[in-house]
């Protein structure tokens, strides 16, 4: 079963946010002189493959394009290990997932020789731990968003400037929290200014387990999906909430709450989706230009006009759209032990 974060990242790519038909103004890659294959068979999330730079990049490549669309993080892996990555030839998935993949021998590393385009990738996009093996690089950012505090605005005038709102007894049971192991565990890391949120030492850990059994003793409830956090905040007269993301308040104000999201100066947990290659590409060099027509300006601004992600390659647009903090935020990691997070998590719950 997907978690929260993986429901999240379903949502928002097919109903949540805001599409858009407007095509763009010009191709955004240079023709080939050749292809090896005739087709791109790519694995995605819907949203990140739309006809106005499918066609463009079909034009100008002389081939076709396959597009497969996954409704979680699990189901994008299994589709991939099945075929030991041969099925598919660029896939695009988030830095919480990335040791996983090169464990496994399902993606190569990329030739940024063979992608111009990086070159207009902004400065918290370069030489992201997640996606580099030593020297090698397997991942180019495409998009990304955050979990942010949101809070109602006729609580708190001016934004919160720190997570501690969620530990403020004042607030005792108008607060909501997420559900979820491992972005629960990662968030109160923060919190508690351990550096390395995603590798916890024992002690670490009964730190947050601590903190978090601290917190819970404030907080109304858990909630468990997207829209059961609106729901529950927009009923029960919530002040704060440790949200799913961004795209939660346009919810909450479709529902009459004047809601407002912020990066507190901790910090935030933020997810990062960027392009790979396969494995199994059938041809490399295709592949290559699949990833550096998608980090033409002109694709960046459509995601952040069109569908309200942050972008990795226009600054100009996420300026538009507010999503101006991502240097801000903790791209998500594998964490060193999954399985302990969760049992650290159901210990909280448990707890009186």
């Amino acid at each position: 079963m997907p978690t929260p974060t993986q429901v999240l990242r379903t949502l928002t790519r097919r109903s949540v946010l805001t599409a858009g038909t407007v095509a763009l103004a010009a191709p955004f890659v240079l023709r080939r002189a050749y292809a090896k294959a005739t087709e791109l068979r790519i694995l995605t999330w819907e949203g990140y493959a739309e006809p106005e730079w499918v066609k463009p990049f079909e034009v100008a490549n002389g081939v076709k394009t396959q597009v497969a669309y996954v409704g979680s993080v699990d189901e994008m892996f299994a589709k991939m290990q099945g075929s030991k990555g041969t099925d598919f030839d660029v896939v695009a998935f988030d830095t919480s997932t990335f040791k996983r993949y090169i464990d496994a021998s399902l993606i190569q590393p990329i030739d940024l020789g063979k992608v111009a385009n990086a070159a207009n990738l902004g400065a918290a996009f370069k030489g992201v731990a997640p996606i580099m093996r030593g020297d090698k690089q397997y991942g180019i950012p495409f998009a990304w968003g955050s979990l942010p505090l949101v809070y109602d605005k006729a609580a708190y005038p001016t934004a919160p400037d720190s997570w501690s709102v969620l530990w403020d007894a004042a607030n005792a049971q108008k607060l909501i929290a997420l559900d979820d192991a491992n972005n629960s565990i990662v968030l109160a890391a923060i919190v508690l200014g351990i550096k390395d949120p995603f590798n916890l030492t024992d002690a670490q850990f009964e730190q947050v387990k601590t903190k978090l059994i601290e917190q819970k003793k404030l907080l109304l409830t858990y909630y468990a999906g997207f829209d059961d956090g609106v729901k529950i905040f927009a009923d029960s007269k919530i002040k704060a909430m440790f949200s799913m993301g961004e795209p939660q308040v346009p919810g909450l104000k479709g529902k009459g709450i004047d809601a407002a999201f912020t990066i507190p100066k901790e910090g935030a947990i933020g997810w990062l989706d960027c392009w790979t290659i396969s494995a199994g590409a059938k041809d490399v060099d295709l592949a290559h230009a699949w990833i550096n027509a998608c980090l033409d300006k002109k694709v960046g601004a459509y995601l952040s006009d069109k569908k309200s992600y942050g972008n990795t390659t226009d600054e100009d647009a996420n300026k538009r759209t507010g999503f101006t903090y991502a240097d801000k935020l903790i791209f998500l990691q594998t964490p060193e032990n999954f399985e302990k997070r969760v049992k650290i998590w159901n210990e909280v719950k448990a707890a009186p």
